[in-house]
């Protein structure tokens, strides 16, 4: 198996990115950023992967993954922007056996909490270990020596 990361940036300060504080300092990035650049940046970038992978006969057979490890304030801050939020945030999947064009939960009026169908993040690892043809209950060594399950959850079985 081979892994591939890729990240948009390699760095969030002074730069327009995800990090959407609009602290006007090194954190600067504004909603009006996400519009205008960001979101179109990587819509074009992430559909002509798959595009690419789809005409080379890849896709079956890559998991494509795009996620942060969490979501942003269902409010502004004062400055105009959006901070940090573990509650709610949305993770894309493709490829490897994944169903697309298929909404799995949803968020409250606000997105700031689960409502519907709420997924955990061992959800999306076990998910991504069956993808990947590994058994999520399969047990390894930890650190410990004892045995432990790759993930404590079973996968997201609405994307297969």
């Amino acid at each position: 198996m081979r892994f591939v990361t890729v990240n948009m940036f390699d760095t969030v300060f002074n730069k327009t990115t995800w990090d959407c504080h609009a602290d006007g300092g090194s954190l600067a990035t504004t909603l009006s950023d996400y519009r205008d650049t960001l979101c179109p940046m990587f819509d074009v970038a992430y559909s002509a992967l798959l595009e690419d992978l789809e005409q080379r006969g890849m896709l079956d057979t890559t998991l494509v993954l795009a996620m942060g490890e969490f979501g942003r304030t269902p409010v502004l801050n004062p400055r105009g922007g959006r901070d940090h939020w573990p509650g709610c945030w949305s993770v894309l999947f493709a490829g490897a056996g994944i169903r697309g064009g298929q909404v799995i939960g949803a968020s409250d009026a606000w997105g700031g909490e689960p409502k519907d169908r709420p997924v955990t993040p061992a959800e999306i690892a076990a998910t991504v270990y069956a993808a990947l043809g590994l058994d999520p209950r399969q047990r390894i060594p930890g650190p410990d020596g004892q045995l432990v399950r790759l993930a404590d959850a079973e996968p997201i079985r609405e994307l297969f």
